[in-house]
């Protein structure tokens, strides 16, 4: 039965527009990272989500999350087409209608499959990523919504995933890992970044849209709402510091493409703690993933992973980080309905969110491999070395993102 609060709806209709602004962020994030030659074509795969992945929620996306359950792996097409959602309809929150969640949820699932693209970026024929978008959210984004969010196994067990550390960051951080391994290096160098103030853009936007992510996840206003938002930013603030400063201990310089990053790696790891912590914890969890998600990248560089953006030490990592830490320091002070961690009595809720991370990231990343493995015996994944010469806007979309001059 639908008790519509308008204040709620209200809320929530905003939060899904900032969460719906996030998935452009990232694609100019991952644009000025790139150089002159495949700018388009990396930012084509994050608002090409906007477009197939609302045709696949539609469909049966939405369904296979929050429709019934088929041993808590996965629901069922019940939904399927949005059949049986009216204006009455409630959502897990009975204060909103359901058609409001379905475009909340929607955009999670757009932006967790554009997070990959970054991994494999210069590399991937266009052909080969609408399959793997298609293949990705079937087999492993729509599972684990509905084994963290939509009453399957993980949430049953007692697992927390405030707003996506499991669901969005960790499985699209181990994909990408997976991608970079099946895909290889790049054979042309690249000349990126070709343009930090566009990452600067799309820090800010992500930044913005995080707000909608986290406090959002709330699904209400109240006073967790309040702490989510609040979290959301301390974390982030920390973690650009901590990585501005490590970085600049390192490089001998501060560099602002660092602040950028650490920004994002904070956001990231504290997306499924934000609504179960305080903000003195919050800023711990900043601090921390400003200095791990950094030296998982000097980790990366040192084993010759082509990461290109860096997917798996800053949302890989990060994810992973944030799982741990609620598992660790989550108090029932700031959110009643969470859970108290391992420093507030409770070591037990420490072992399954490790155990259920852990889980997702093997699930993440065999799913992934296989996928790309099978893609390749229908269509080939990996471009051709002339394709990469010339670069990907030119040979795989036939447009340029400025006017040609020579490198």
């Amino acid at each position: 039965m639908l008790h519509l609060d308008t204040g709620n709806t209200g809320f929530m209709i905003l939060c899904t527009s900032l969460v719906m602004l996030m998935t452009p962020g990232l694609a100019f994030f991952y644009g000025g990272l790139v150089g002159r030659k495949n700018v388009l074509a990396i930012m084509i795969q994050s608002f090409v989500s906007m477009g197939w992945t609302t045709v696949i929620w539609y469909a049966y996306g939405y369904s296979l999350c929050f429709s019934g359950d088929w041993h808590g792996v996965v629901g069922n097409l019940h939904n399927s087409f949005l059949r049986g959602i009216g204006l009455n309809t409630p959502s897990p929150n009975d204060t909103i209608p359901a058609l409001v969640f379905i475009a909340y949820q929607m955009m999670f699932a757009i932006i967790t499959p554009a997070l990959i693209s970054g991994a494999f970026t210069n590399r991937v024929t266009f052909k080969a990523y609408m399959l793997f978008l298609t293949g990705w959210l079937t087999f492993v984004y729509f599972p684990f919504v509905h084994m963290v969010w939509g009453g399957g196994f993980l949430q049953q067990w007692g697992v927390k995933d405030f707003a996506g550390g499991i669901v969005v960051h960790n499985i699209a951080g181990m994909a990408a890992l997976a991608s970079v391994l099946y895909v290889g290096k790049r054979r042309v160098l690249d000349r990126g970044p070709h343009s930090i103030p566009l990452v600067a853009l799309g820090t800010g936007l992500l930044w913005f849209g995080w707000y909608g992510f986290n406090a959002g996840s709330e699904m209400r206003v109240d006073s967790v709402t309040a702490v989510a938002f609040l979290n959301t930013d301390v974390a982030a603030s920390f973690a650009a510091i901590a990585w501005l400063m490590v970085s600049w201990l390192n490089e001998k310089k501060p560099k602002f493409l660092g602040l950028l990053t650490g920004a994002v790696a904070g956001l990231a790891t504290v997306t499924p703690a934000a609504g179960y912590l305080s903000p003195t914890t919050a800023v711990i969890i900043g601090i921390v993933s400003g200095v791990v998600c950094y030296y998982a990248v000097e980790i990366k560089n040192k084993l010759h992973w082509d990461d290109a953006l860096d997917v798996w030490g800053v949302h890989g990592v990060g994810g992973f980080l944030g799982i741990v830490m609620l598992g660790i320091f989550a108090n029932k002070q700031f959110n009643p309905e969470g859970a108290n961690g391992l420093l507030y009595g409770d070591p037990t809720f420490l072992l399954k969110q490790v155990t259920a991370v852990v889980f997702s990231s093997v699930w993440a990343f065999v799913f992934t491999y296989a996928m790309l493995r099978i893609i390749d015996g229908f269509t080939p994944v990996k471009v051709t070395e002339l394709t990469e010469e010339v670069g990907l806007d030119e040979s795989q979309l036939g447009e340029h993102a400025y006017e040609q001059v020579p490198e």
